[in-house]
């Protein structure tokens, strides 16, 4: 065998682990890539729209419970029908209001919107826990919001 042709079955030999060990670094890289493409290009911009829809969502609840607050007649009822997004991002999510203490004798009311990781506590505007408002619901349907003068 002549050292011709012995270099010519090297070079062919080399060509093609060269071509696994350069295939094998990009398929790793793939799979990384695919990997982590779900958390930072879907997940994070969905957390933040979900955190902006869920604040704007809190506020309008607070200011209509302001609103209520404001007409309530002394003595009497009163029952609002409000309308809040049925999902967002498409999914559905949960209001609540309660109570926060911040010490012993201090409390105010919020309103928590969340799903999954994300929540959005804000206060209840104007009047604290003055009515003591409590409650829940989801983001489907119409939502009402009752008053009465006599707590129940």
């Amino acid at each position: 065998m002549k050292q011709t042709e012995r270099l010519i079955e090297d070079d062919g030999v080399s060509t093609l682990v060269e071509y696994l060990m350069i295939s094998a670094v990009l398929m790793t890289l793939l799979i990384v890539t695919m990997l982590m493409l779900n958390t930072v290009m879907l997940q994070g911009p969905t957390d933040r729209l979900n955190y902006y829809a869920f604040t704007d969502i809190s506020n309008g609840i607070s200011t209509r419970i302001v609103d209520v607050y404001m007409i309530a007649p002394p003595d009497g009822n009163l029952v609002t029908k409000i309308d809040i997004p049925d999902d967002v991002a498409g999914r559905s999510y949960d209001v609540n209001i309660a109570t926060r203490f911040t010490n012993l004798e201090d409390s105010t009311d919020e309103i928590i919107v969340s799903r999954d990781s994300v929540d959005y506590h804000t206060s209840l505007a104007g009047i604290g826990s003055t009515l003591g408002v409590e409650g829940n619901t989801t983001g489907g349907g119409f939502n009402l919001i009752r008053y009465n003068s006599e707590g129940v």
